[in-house]
């Protein structure tokens, strides 16, 4: 799957961005990561961000993909971003519920993705998606200098 790349820089920022569409089924979370490393390659990112960006990125992928419930055939969105000092990873998904940490029993094998997007990530967020029905679940990292 070739990713749909696009740069801007508007006066004043540094600002890349790239995304991708991933059908909804368990094995995107593998490829999204893949796909996320090597755009952060391409982008010189390196380090303890690409390991943190990767596991939240996984994350959302994860939790779109057991959660959101939409028809058939509908796939995932996945972009990632960097701007002013920041990176972005987003999920997009056409299920508008929005997603909610939930408490995960110690015997638990499962339950706590939000949770651990809450601890690692700088931010974290849904909001609509941008284009279309649904919402779009966000987490940043401060990139370092």
């Amino acid at each position: 799957m070739s990713p749909h790349s696009a740069s801007s820089q508007p006066e004043g920022l540094d600002r890349q961005e790239a995304q991708w569409r991933l059908p909804r089924r368990p094995r995107s979370a593998g490829h999204a990561r893949a796909l996320l490393r090597e755009q952060l390659t391409e982008w010189k990112i390196d380090g303890d961000v690409v390991d943190a960006a990767a596991l939240l990125l996984s994350e959302l992928v994860t939790n779109s993909v057991q959660h959101a419930r939409v028809p058939a055939g509908r796939e995932i969105g996945v972009r990632i971003a960097r701007y002013d000092g920041c990176l972005r990873v987003e999920v997009a998904d056409a299920d508008s519920t929005r997603p909610q940490p939930r408490p995960a029993a110690v015997e638990d094998e499962r339950g706590r993705g939000l949770e651990l997007v809450a601890a690692l990530a700088q931010r974290w967020g849904c909001c609509p998606r941008r284009y279309g029905i649904g919402k779009a679940t966000w987490a940043e990292l401060a990139l370092p200098r």
